[in-house]
């Protein structure tokens, strides 16, 4: 249901104020029409054009007088009441893919609704979010916390943190406010305001009306709306509206004329926007804000609408149909059966008969205090029977997605309704979701696969990630290469050993190459085609094409253009392209430091001069120059090579590290780093070298600070980009 969401991972580059749009859209096109209809209106015969035109303005007065006030003083007020509260929401989350959790940088909208900052949005747009920064309408930037979430209903509230050391005042600050209204007063054709941030330009509002007030997936279309395994649809049933929305409106309120949020919009179906009604979304908003968390009951009776042959012979009975009652549960322990009608729950009288009336009854259900001992009145067949049901918790429906770097794996750990849906008889394991190809669980014969269940390390069990963490720390404990572990892990019905090896990801081995004989140039084949060209035809030999300066080379007088015929008197027989080899390998077979007597030629001169020049040996190759790998901002950067000096016309006197990788979403990626970038200085402490880069980056991860600025090379440009890595949630 990824597809339904509204919100949005491009980067915007451009700010947009929609609000004068709004205003001009509401009074200069009415002015457009009445100019065009006015225009196009021909002066009745014997009448002058200036006569016509008097008489038009007249009408024109006329009906200005006439028309009520326009709608700018109604868009005012819903403006005036959010828009200084409205935020634009800029979060790298992140997803369990490929065995790592990638981060992703995206956005949404969102709404202050207190004001000690408190933010609303949705689970979509920051539930996830290992970083999250808020840009105020007047652009201004706040880092915010995620308080608590909740899947579920797809609602996320963060807490706006100033930094202190740019905002004194922070502790003290307090924030422009969104009020919530009551969403179950809204009636179709209600005019209603979209705010939020579409495609993460700046904040901005569109206007539409309220076209439907219980939305609910289609039922012709088999779509279902999945965040972390929790069906949205179950709970919330949407306001369907038209205000234009589009990716980046996600969190953001949809607002009432009198300036109050009553929904907060979540979905694009087609044309139609649905936002999650406000009393659902304040009601969990008020829950996370004191808790940190929403608590709900579980009884296992899964709900459905009544069918239409329960309605065969003129029966009109109410109640909801029980379709299924999971095995221990609650429910089934009281003896509610499948096929039972439900008719009253603790007292209040329940009815479905169809999809759109079957979110307010799971409500009911889930709203119920744990642990509360409920009357259920239910039908079965022609007889009316009573159950005591006492509810239990209900945990999310998956664990939270984790990375464990030493094995190339992320894992899930099992929750109540996980273990129910895979029929497991315990929560004890390790649940592997994805797994890092050519990483230790993956190279292991046999190879462990997303789905299987690790069940114990070293021939101890293992009932969670943590557990399996310690192992796995233990064993691995100072040492520099990997471990050998047994691991027992369970697919399907199969339970099976293996042996993974556990540790820090090996280094690529670049064995160090044999030094040859180098001449400090570049040349290419003399072809036939054109030795003939210039004017030495059937000659063989190379051209050459560049000389690098301050080398032998250069010292010596050979110089781009010149032609080499003969090496200390042996042609160079090279005369097709496929003889790029033969020349450079005529060298190698010197010494290095041996002197070469060159036969040239200087076109357009045709006499033979002779050069000679000391072979030196080659620069050392960039696979073999010092490397610094940085496992938490996730970037590798060498040492300069010979050739990225000469490739990117480089002064000698520049010193730094080239950056050679940066993984994909990772911190260093959010701020913009890019391969290929010369990283001279970070904080201001140059990076000359890869022991210099080591040290620097000690010393600010001893420090865990807020920021690090990077002071960057980019072709001809010099830049500063500053990262602000996320120090509490930095995996193994």
């Amino acid at each position: 249901m990824q597809s339904l969401m509204t919100t949005t991972g491009r980067q915007a580059l451009l700010f947009i104020s929609f609000i004068g749009a709004v205003a001009v859209g509401l009074t200069g096109c009415a002015r457009r029409d009445a100019s065009l209809q006015s225009t196009s209106t021909s002066p009745a015969p014997g009448h002058s054009i200036e006569a016509s035109a008097k008489k038009d303005a007249a009408a024109a007065a006329r009906k200005t007088a006439a028309t009520p006030p326009p709608a700018r003083a109604t868009v005012a007020k819903a403006v005036d009441n959010v828009y200084p509260a409205l935020l634009r929401i800029v979060v790298v989350t992140t997803e369990p893919e490929g065995g790592r959790l990638q981060k992703y940088q995206s956005g949404g909208s969102g709404a202050i609704i207190s004001a000690q900052g408190h933010v609303i949005t949705n689970h979509h747009v920051a539930g996830k979010a290992r970083q999250i920064f808020c840009v105020m309408p007047d652009g201004e930037k706040v880092e915010a916390t995620l308080v608590g979430t909740d899947a579920l209903a797809d609602i996320s509230i963060l807490k706006l943190k100033p930094d202190p050391d740019i905002d004194p005042d922070a502790a003290r600050r307090k924030w422009p406010v969104a009020t919530f209204g009551d969403s179950d007063k809204l009636r179709i054709g209600d005019v209603v305001y979209a705010m939020g941030s579409p495609s993460a330009i700046s904040q901005s509002v569109t206007r539409g009306i309220v076209s439907n007030t219980r939305m609910t997936m289609p039922e012709l279309i088999p779509i279902t709306f999945r965040l972390d395994g929790e069906e949205v649809g179950t709970l919330v049933r949407w306001i369907g509206h038209d205000a234009t929305i589009y990716g980046g409106n996600s969190g953001g309120p949809l607002v009432n004329e009198d300036g109050q949020i009553v929904g907060i919009n979540e979905i694009g179906i087609a044309t139609m926007g649905g936002a999650i009604p406000s009393n659902l979304a304040k009601s969990v908003a008020e829950q996370i804000i004191t808790t940190g968390t929403v608590h709900r009951s579980w009884i296992g009776l899964e709900a459905q609408p009544r069918l239409i042959s329960s309605r065969a012979g003129g029966k009109h009975e109410k109640g909801v149909l029980v379709g299924g009652v999971i095995k221990d549960s609650p429910a089934a322990k009281a003896g509610i059966k499948p096929g039972d009608v439900v008719t009253k729950y603790d007292g209040v009288e329940v009815d479905c008969s169809i999809p759109e009336e079957l979110p307010p009854y799971n409500r009911l259900v889930l709203g119920t205090p744990i642990g509360k001992t409920i009357p259920i009145e239910y039908r079965r067949g022609d007889s009316k029977q009573s159950a005591q049901v006492t509810t239990i918790g209900r945990e999310t429906a998956q664990g939270k997605a984790q990375e464990t770097k030493s094995w190339g794996m992320t894992t899930r750990d099992f929750t109540m309704l996980s273990v129910l849906e895979l029929k497991r008889e315990n929560r004890d394991g390790v649940l592997v979701e994805t797994v890092r190809p050519g990483g230790p669980i993956a190279d292991a014969k046999p190879a462990v696969q997303p789905g299987d269940v690790l069940l114990e390390v070293a021939g101890k069990p293992v009932k969670n990630l943590k557990e399996l963490r310690a192992l796995s720390d233990e064993a691995t404990k100072g040492k520099e290469e990997r471990v050998p572990l047994l691991v027992g892990f369970e697919r399907e019905t199969r339970r099976y050993l293996t042996v993974v090896r556990v540790g820090k990801e090996e280094e690529e081995d670049n064995p160090a190459q044999a030094r040859k004989a180098w001449l400090a140039a570049a040349t290419q084949v003399l072809t036939r085609d054109l030795a003939e060209a210039l004017g030495m035809k059937d000659k063989t030999g190379v051209r050459v094409t560049q000389v690098y300066p301050g080398r032998n080379a250069e010292k010596a007088g050979l110089k781009v253009g010149d032609v080499i015929l003969k090496v200390d008197g042996e042609d160079v027989p090279a005369s097709e392209p496929e003889h790029n080899e033969v020349f450079p390998t005529m060298l190698r077979q010197r010494r290095v430091g041996a002197e070469v007597t060159f036969d040239v030629v200087r076109p357009p001169a045709t006499d033979t001069t002779q050069l000679k020049v000391q072979l030196e040996a080659p620069p050392t190759p960039a696979s073999e120059l010092k490397r610094y790998r940085d496992d938490d901002f996730e970037f590798t950067a060498r040492e300069m090579s010979f050739d990225d000096r000469v490739t990117n016309k480089l002064d000698e006197s520049l010193r730094g590290v080239v950056i050679e990788k940066v993984e994909t979403a990772s911190w260093a990626q959010v701020a913009h780093v890019t391969v290929g970038d010369i990283l001279l200085a970070v904080d201001g402490k140059p990076t000359a070298d890869a022991a210099s880069i080591e040290k620097v980056m000690k010393s600010v991860k001893e420090k865990k600070q807020k920021r690090v600025v990077f002071f960057i090379r980019r072709g001809i440009h010099t830049m500063f980009l500053e990262l602000e890595p996320g120090w509490d949630v930095l995996e193994d």
